[in-house]
């Protein structure tokens, strides 16, 4: 799936405003540390030292952090490259310079450019101290920058590679229950035609919905019950009276995120392996409630139980659609996401899933397109 890449950032929207006060916060206190510093080795006072180092310091950052927005224009990495950078370097460090001394001058009563008149290895020093501190704060300020773009980089490599995941599974699942109800409407179509009929119906509208989502990672809880119920009334067709259900999501979290096709499995092995066996059939039920930050899915059925199901959802949890739930879960929500399989309270077996209701950082799953 290709994907166009990031924009980037507004050179003047409100992080980078934000970045550029940062370094300005910072540029002072070096300042100050630089003024402490020559105060105690001249002997002199540190008011004045104060008010060049400040402001030689502060006009050099304002020139080369505003310069560089300026010139790197609406590129992801804002800095300019190879000679314009060092030009706008050496702008800041001159712009700097002159105009800090003449603040300086004017603040200590000294003749204006007083630096003029220095000795050689005064002025030398002077020099030497101005460019030293402002290439250093420069690379400092630089190396923050790259950090910061190749973390975002990072960050979104590994958010595309946890949706190309996501869609992987999605695309695994879906034809696993296709396959499972063609093989079905099969054998309908020889022996009871009408229900055959009635069961493409349902498929179709089942279909439509799927693929219309099927260019979400994350929908909401709602749509996930919604399209739950849909798949449950196809298999109704199917076993008529032997399969009944009950669907409960209190209102609030109805439009918490969460992966499509997220409980389908669940429903799919709870008739599958718990009441297709069973002569009379079962009851499915599917609920949801949220404890502290976590979301909580319990699905329970009246099928023939754990001990009686196949090897394939024993205890441990194992089949092809419990593993991709378990997997989607662990990519999506990390490791506090949880499924669990136990005994029901009378018969049957009961599925739980516990999760945030935020995805985790190393996970994140994208916003939930509005309910259809």
């Amino acid at each position: 799936m290709n994907q166009a890449p990031a924009a980037a950032r507004p050179r003047f929207g409100i992080e980078n405003l934000r970045d550029l006060l940062r370094h300005g916060l910072i540029t002072a206190v070096f300042c100050c540390l630089i003024a402490a510093a020559l105060s105690i080795s001249s002997g002199r006072s540190w008011a004045n030292h104060m008010v060049y180092s400040m402001a030689i310091g502060l006009i050099s950052w304002l020139c080369i952090d505003g310069g560089r927005l300026l010139m790197s224009g609406h590129r992801e990495v804002l800095w300019p490259h190879g000679t314009q950078s060092i030009a706008l370097i050496g702008f800041g460090v001159t712009a700097g310079f002159l105009l800090g001394n003449l603040i300086g001058d004017a603040w200590s009563g000294a003749p204006l450019l007083d630096f003029l008149d220095y000795r050689g290895h005064k002025l030398a020093t002077t020099l030497t101290i101005t460019l030293v501190a402002t290439a250093g704060a420069c690379f400092f300020f630089y190396s923050l920058g790259k950090s910061k773009h190749l973390q975002g980089q990072i960050e979104r490599a590994r958010r595309d590679a946890t949706e190309a995941r996501l869609k992987l599974l999605e695309t695994q699942l879906e034809p696993h229950m296709l396959f499972n109800t063609l093989a079905n409407l099969r054998v309908l179509i020889t022996l009871d035609p009408p229900r055959a009929v009635a069961m493409l119906d349902r498929l179709n509208s089942y279909l439509r919905v799927t693929l219309s989502g099927s260019r979400t990672l994350a929908h909401p809880l709602g749509a996930e019950f919604d399209r739950l119920a849909d798949y449950l009334e196809l298999m109704s067709v199917r076993m008529g009276e032997r399969l009944r259900y009950a669907l409960e999501l209190p209102a609030e979290l109805r439009e918490v995120p969460v992966p499509p096709l997220l409980l389908q499995p669940l429903v799919e092995n709870s008739i599958r392996h718990g009441l297709e066996p069973k002569v009379e059939g079962g009851e499915i039920a599917v609920r949801a409630r949220r404890e502290g930050d976590l979301l909580v899915i319990e699905l329970s059925d009246t099928g023939v139980g754990l001990d009686a199901a196949s090897p394939s959802t024993s205890r441990d949890g194992g089949g092809f659609g419990l593993e991709q739930v378990r997997e989607r879960l662990t990519t999506v929500y990390g490791p506090r996401a949880t499924l669990t399989l136990a005994p029901g309270e009378h018969t049957g077996t009961r599925a739980t899933l516990r999760f945030p209701l935020q995805a985790s950082s190393t996970g994140d799953a994208p916003a939930a397109s509005p309910t259809p």
